[in-house]
C-alpha cells in the first residue's frame, strides 16, 4: 500500500488506511475496503462491480468520478464516491520485453 497522503487528501477521512472514494487522485488504483451506503445503493453498487475487494481505477474527477470497473467505466456522483471506502494499491511496474 503506498502513503495515502499522496493519493488522497486524507481531510475527512474517517480511518487513516481508508479513504472516501472521491478523495483519491484520478490515475489512482484502489481496493474497495467498505460500502458505506444505504443497503438498497450497497446492493446495486456490488451489482456494477463496486465490490468488497475489487480494484478500481480512479479516470477522472471532474463533476463525476469516473472510475474503471471490470473493463468498463462508470461515473459515480461525489456524494456517492462518498460512501466507498477504499485504499489505494502499490504502482504496478510494467515489464519491457528487449
Amino acid at each position: 500500500m503506498t502513503d495515502l497522503h499522496n493519493d488522497c487528501s486524507t481531510d475527512g477521512c474517517q480511518r487513516a488506511d481508508l479513504c472516501p472514494l472521491s478523495k483519491v487522485k484520478a490515475g489512482t488504483s484502489v481496493r474497495i475496503k467498505q460500502l458505506s451506503a444505504a443497503p438498497d445503493v450497497g446492493h446495486r453498487l456490488r451489482e456494477m462491480g463496486f465490490c468488497e475487494e475489487q480494484q478500481v481505477r480512479v479516470v477522472s474527477r471532474e463533476v463525476s468520478i469516473i472510475c474503471q470497473v471490470c473493463h468498463a467505466r462508470l461515473g459515480l456522483s461525489q456524494q456517492l464516491a462518498d460512501t466507498i471506502l477504499v485504499e489505494t494499491l502499490a504502482p504496478t511496474r510494467s515489464l519491457r520485453v528487449a
